[in-house]
């Protein structure tokens, strides 16, 4: 997945419940992460179990889903204060190959 390296991804915390599709993850854009789906930022949601993901993103004229799920283990997500975090577009590629993201230490 190649992204502009300028995206903003943001990441929920929670996991959600994957029986929603474009509607019901809008809803949890709005109420859970206080943001407006319409931006052009990329939304990463994982399941209950951690074996998926799931990115919407608005492209203009229509929402995208992205969804991968893992046939062994799970996603390491990275760990959030509060009900999102961020990520970079080479933490966010990192992350959908499995690998662990770690946020650097500031000196």
């Amino acid at each position: 997945m190649m992204l502009p390296s300028r995206v903003r991804v943001l990441i929920a915390n929670e996991s959600v419940d994957f029986r929603k599709s474009f509607d019901g993850l809008c809803g949890v854009v709005r109420e859970a992460l206080g943001e407006d789906p319409l931006s052009a930022a990329l939304f990463v949601f994982r399941n209950r179990r951690g074996d998926q993901i799931r990115i919407l993103w608005w492209d203009r004229n229509g929402f995208a889903l992205w969804m991968k799920r893992l046939e062994r283990g799970t996603f390491p997500f990275p760990k959030h204060s509060g009900a999102k975090g961020t990520l970079s577009s080479v933490e966010l590629a990192t992350l959908l190959e499995g690998a662990v993201v770690a946020k650097p230490v500031a000196y």
